[in-house]
This record gives structure tokens, sequence and C-alpha cells, in this order.
């Protein structure tokens, strides 16, 4: 997938995320989202992690051979605040970028629906509220030249 503009207008967040909260981190990005759609955003890219947070530094209570039961907690919370690619937190931000008629990269811990792994995972959402690029690998951005940007998937 290629998308080429000779300008866009960038609006890249630094917001500190509600840590493990699902549901108030949704409702701030669809905030942001709107803000910077008003103040004439294009394109709005928030955070690796930005829903439910990035647990930078925790350890879940792991050590090698075991985990405590604190750690457990930590972990299940931060699970039970991932969030699917196709669940309705998501598509209330999808609905929008559409109504916001803006792009919008959204970093997100992801659940598997099928086997229940979680990915740090990465969704480029169309002002169409389509996704149009949904990674949980590596996105590559090859280039970004006069206004110009490249994407490759």
């Amino acid at each position: 997938m290629i998308i080429m503009k000779n300008k866009l207008k960038i609006a890249v967040i630094q917001a500190a995320p509600i840590m493990f909260d699902k549901e108030k981190c949704k409702e701030k990005a669809i905030r942001i989202i709107k803000e910077c759609a008003e103040h004439g955003a294009e394109f709005v890219v928030f955070p690796e992690l930005f829903i439910p947070g990035y647990p930078y530094g925790m350890t879940y209570g792991f050590t090698v051979g075991s985990r405590n039961p604190d750690g457990r907690k930590d972990w299940k919370c931060y699970y039970d605040n991932s969030i699917l690619s196709n669940g309705s937190e998501m598509r209330e931000i999808i609905e929008t970028a559409k109504a916001s008629n803006v792009y919008v990269s959204i970093g997100y811990s992801e659940v598997d629906s099928v086997t229940a792994t979680l990915y740090n995972s990465n969704m480029m959402i169309s002002p169409e509220g389509k996704h149009i690029i949904t990674e949980n690998s590596n996105l590559q951005v090859v280039s970004v030249l006069s206004g110009a940007m490249l994407i490759r998937n």
C-alpha cells in the first residue's frame, strides 16, 4: 500500500494513556482525534501501545521459573485491557476517524480472538473508515520527503 500526497498536516500525539484502562484510553483517543481534526490535522498518529498503555519496566512478578501472585494480577489486568482489532473500542475509533475525515494510526495491545495471544499492534485507519493497515509485526515507513509520505506494508 502506498499513500502519496504533496502536503499533509500531521498531528503527532505525545499524550499519556490512562494506564490499563481501555475504556478511558479509547475515550481519550476519540477526544484527541476530534480536537486534531478541528485544528486541520489530516493524519493523527498515536504512540505505540496507547491502548492500554506501555508497561515499560513491569516484570509482572516474573523471574525465571516462577511468577508471583501480584505479578499474575498485574498481567491479568493488562490482558483484560487489551482489545480486539475488530472489537467495540476499535470500531468507535474507526467511526471517529470517519466522522472527522482523518487518517489515524494508533498503537494498541491486541488480543488474538482465536489464540488469546497478545500482540503489540498498530492500526492505520482511512478517512473513509477502513483499516488500511493492521500490523502486529513490522510496518516500514520507507521515506518522508518534502511532505510526501510513502508507507509500504
